[in-house]
């Protein structure tokens, strides 16, 4: 696996040459910016930050984290020999935000970042961008997809252009809502009803108030029930309708990113990340490897 990541280092440092660097924390207390390999084996726990309130992938139950972001963490640990600890955070403004309060830098206000942040986007230009955290573990290929009500659509799955006259639901300020937002116009607007959690939106799909809802695939169809079904059709004029799913570690320790990456490269070969994903109700899908 260290080789691979050599032949990736090369490759991303030519895509990279045109990147103007950041800037890296400096004079920062060691409990800020994280903690090497050898030093979380020797304490025995590792720690995790995971997004709160964000089913199927992390959220409290009965009081402990749970979610599909929990037990990839798990499996993690179990390769590590060592007990896993998880954060849910909130999410911020963005990844830039996000990545600079729970990886590398810490928030202004209160916690410090964890070893590991779980449920993180992978682009290789954005990548080139953030210097200060490695993009590993990738795990899972993420989708824009369509929830529909099989009573209301019996013959033919809903497109986005049915929704010029349709009703469909998203969570409120996310992809989905942009694209149909663009695509179809303002004489659309009407038929886009806006929910503060994708929960929310599958629940008026479950009830039956709206014939379809629109979002990422795995929160789609952890909220289905036996009257609906998901499906991904064509999106024109999407620029990302996909996206992988990995995980950020702080730049300084590599060596805890590459058995990051071993420990979830196992999970993906030898079954267990698609028995989790299935424990979810969720379709597991695995990203090509680099």
């Amino acid at each position: 696996m260290a080789t691979v990541f050599t032949v990736l280092g090369g490759a991303a440092h030519a895509r990279c040459e045109d990147h103007v660097p950041q800037a890296k924390p400096q004079n920062t207390a060691r409990d800020i910016v994280g903690t090497d390999l050898d030093t979380i084996v020797e304490r025995g726990f590792i720690e995790f930050a995971a997004y709160r309130d964000f089913p199927p992938w992390s959220f409290e139950k009965d009081g402990k984290p749970t979610g599909v972001d929990i037990e990839i963490g798990k499996v993690i640990a179990e390769y590590l020999g060592v007990d896993a600890r998880f954060n849910l955070v909130a999410a911020g403004e963005n990844l830039d935000e996000d990545l600079r309060n729970w990886v590398w830098k810490g928030p202004i206000i209160s916690g410090r970042v964890a070893n590991v942040m779980l449920h993180v986007p992978y682009d290789s230009n954005y990548a080139c961008r953030v210097e200060q955290v490695v993009f590993t573990g990738q795990y899972h290929v993420e989708g824009i997809a369509i929830a529909y009500r099989k009573d209301v659509y019996p013959d033919d799955a809903p497109v986005p252009a049915y929704f010029r006259y349709d009703q469909v639901a998203v969570e409120n300020d996310t992809i989905a809502d942009f694209y149909l937002t663009n695509l179809l116009g303002p004489q659309a607007g009407p038929n886009i009803h806006r929910f503060p959690t994708m929960g929310d939106a599958m629940a008026t799909l479950s009830d039956g108030q709206i014939g379809a809802a629109m979002g990422p695939r795995s929160q789609l169809e952890y909220g289905l029930t036996g009257d609906s079904v998901v499906h991904e059709p064509p999106m024109p004029g999407f620029g990302v309708g996909k996206w992988t799913l990995g995980v950020g570690v702080h730049f300084a320790y590599r060596p805890l990113a590459y058995s990051v990456d071993d420990a979830i490269q196992a999970a993906i070969s030898d079954g267990r990340m698609a028995r989790i994903f299935a424990d979810y109700g969720l379709t597991f899908s695995p990203p090509e490897l680099r």
